[in-house]
């Protein structure tokens, strides 16, 4: 069923039925005068303060000064998808008490309405109004109810709305104390992008806001955060008020806090947009075999597609080039290195991708690990290539039993992989290309499930990427998850997104830009990568994986990440015009496809 308004039947029968009320003295369209005793108790209605005392859902709302009823500000609050930007805030009232609820307001459908009245809930609505507009109901409380929520909503797939002058006028309920001002606000050891932070619990509250110089960015239940999105070596300052359903303390004492210079995860010496694929380097399928020296310019990072563990556990990758059996028309070795210098000469990186589908890779000991760094090591100084690639797919990470904080890991497949990383980072300096290449299971899916759970039972590997990525994240060049092959992940609007068009690679892409709550715990948020860490990766044509994506949806994703134009129903936390690219499985696909990937990528950044 298409949500896009009332059914136009009952519009009829709705401005029918409200005439002949008129017309028989039964429905008054002027709102009751006030009784001596009564005010008004709606906190902020006319939005002169902003959105402060007024919650909207998925972030829908926000204070304009074009059009205002009165004074200098109103509501304007957008639906979206099954979003209907609800926006309410929630009174103090008397029980068996009669009150009046009214708002001006200006849209194609514009609902006004009260919910937890302990009698019969009210609303009433306009259709298209095209100028400002009155709406006014009434009700009474139940024998004992001493609060009740006041709303506005548009309707689904509509406009914006707006809304001002809204009041609720009536008998105030018993005199309200705030939530006492949170004290012990403390900034723990900041990152490059993050800033973690505590304080003590507040006497009478429900929840926190947290302001970073004034401007409020988060709102939790619990007495830690981590505000993410911040830029390297630069200082902030902080402050938390608490909150209750009386409303808002003043805020607490300032604390100040400033983020690191970051590590080596710089560029790297990448293109400000970097077109990343997977060459199949050591294999045959129904592609075909490319050559080095025939990979185009487009390409900006090579990744070797793959080395691959002599057994599961052993950490001692190997690599070498197809068999000439299955691959008739492959390079010798020395045409393959000389090849690999002319892209670098070219600017172009060449990086050894480890893992894959059937490449397993599990570091469950030191020797393993020592292993790992070892052979890693002997691949790239034997072609002369630019630094690694971790595409640890299937079983390779998983996250052991009692494992449940990210920050802190245990569990020794994850302990190794982040030491052997650092030690080959250590060994080959500022100029080593570190990428990942995530499926979304191991990611994103973090933000519902994160290992076996607290009580065990669910699947170790979920979210089991996360600690990689976060210890090493100072290091880390480019992230690019697999947005292919993939389940419905929940985004950080709480609605799956399915793979194959735009909104499921933005939904995906703004969840690393913004950072998230783990398993929804706002104690341990997994803070934002900057945006040039970032690409998100697809299939290069249909025969290359699940979750194709057109180039007309490809170019919709980019438009609404980098400009904010050509959103669909997900709704972005941010615009990042900084954000690195696209990656592609595979190189050898988009060949066989005409290279219609690449070609889209280049006429979109210019390339």
């Amino acid at each position: 069923m298409e949500r896009t308004g009332p059914p136009a039947r009952y519009s009829g029968l709705l401005a029918a039925f409200s005439a002949a009320l008129l017309a028989a003295g039964t429905l008054v369209a002027s709102a009751p005068a006030a009784g001596a005793a009564d005010a008004d108790l709606a906190r902020n209605g006319g939005f002169e303060a902003g959105l402060d005392g007024w919650s909207c859902t998925g972030g829908s709302g926000a204070a304009v000064s074009t059009p205002a009823r009165s004074g200098t500000s109103a509501l304007r609050a957008t639906p979206a998808g099954s979003d209907n930007a609800k926006c309410s805030q929630t009174v103090t009232v008397r029980p068996d008490s009669t009150y009046t609820l009214s708002a001006w307001v200006q849209g194609s459908y514009v609902y006004l309405g009260a919910a937890g009245t302990g009698t019969t809930d009210v609303s009433t609505w306009t259709q298209s109004a095209g100028v400002w507009k009155q709406l006014t109901t009434t009700f009474r409380t139940g024998p004992a109810t001493t609060s009740v929520s006041v709303y506005t909503h548009g309707w689904f797939g509509t406009p914006a709305y707006y809304a001002d002058d809204l009041t609720l006028i009536g008998p105030g309920g018993d005199p309200v104390t705030l939530p006492s001002v949170p004290a012990g606000l403390r900034a723990g050891e900041p990152t490059s992008s993050s800033v973690p932070l505590s304080w003590t619990a507040a006497t009478g509250a429900t929840g926190y806001h947290v302001y970073r110089g004034g401007t409020k960015v988060d709102s939790v239940t619990g007495t830690s955060t981590t505000v993410t999105g911040l830029t390297a070596s630069t200082a902030y300052s902080f402050q938390v008020a608490a909150t209750s359903a009386a409303g808002e303390s003043a805020k607490s004492a300032a604390v100040t806090a400033t983020t690191t210079a970051g590590g080596g995860g710089g560029d790297a010496g990448l293109p400000a947009h970097a077109l990343v694929g997977y060459l199949h380097s050591s294999f045959a399928n129904g592609s075909g075999y490319t050559r080095m020296a025939d990979v185009p310019a487009s390409w900006d990072v090579i990744n070797l597609a793959f080395g691959e563990p002599t057994s599961v556990t052993s950490g001692d990758i190997r690599f070498s080039l197809c068999p000439v059996a299955e691959c008739p028309n492959v390079e010798s070795e020395a045409e393959f290195k000389a090849a690999i210098k002319a892209k670098q000469a070219a600017g172009k990186k060449v990086l050894i991708s480890i893992g894959g589908q059937n490449g397993q890779v599990q570091l469950s000991t030191t020797a393993a690990r020592d292993a790992f760094v070892s052979s890693v090591s002997k691949i790239i100084d034997t072609y002369g290539l630019d630094g690694l690639d971790i595409d640890f797919e299937g079983h390779s990470l998983s996250l052991n039993t009692g494992d449940t904080d990210f920050r802190s890991p245990t569990s020794p497949v994850i302990v190794n992989l982040i030491s052997a990383v650092k030690s080959l980072k250590a060994k080959y300096g500022s100029d080593f290309v570190l990428t990942m290449a995530p499926e979304t299971f191991f990611v994103q899916l973090g933000y519902q499930y994160y290992g076996s759970g607290p009580w065990g039972g669910q699947d170790p590997r979920a979210g089991a990427y996360l600690p990689v990525i976060h210890a090493l994240r100072d290091d880390l060049t480019l992230l690019h998850v697999q947005d292919y092959n993939s389940g419905s992940i929940m985004g950080l609007d709480n609605q799956y997104h399915s793979m194959g068009g735009a909104d499921f690679h933005v939904a995906m892409t703004d969840m690393l830009l913004t950072g998230f709550p783990v398993v929804g715990d706002r104690t341990k948020v997994f803070p934002a990568l900057r945006p040039e860490q970032v690409a998100f990766g697809l299939p290069a044509s249909t025969q290359a994986g699940n979750g194709h994506t057109s180039p007309a949806e490809v170019t919709k994703a980019l438009n609404c990440l980098t400009k904010k134009t050509d959103c669909g129903s997900y709704q972005t936390h941010g615009t990042w015009p900084g954000l690195r690219g696209l990656m592609t499985w595979s190189i050898n696909w988009d060949r066989f496809n005409n290279w219609e990937f690449s070609k889209n990528f280049d006429a979109y950044f210019g390339g």
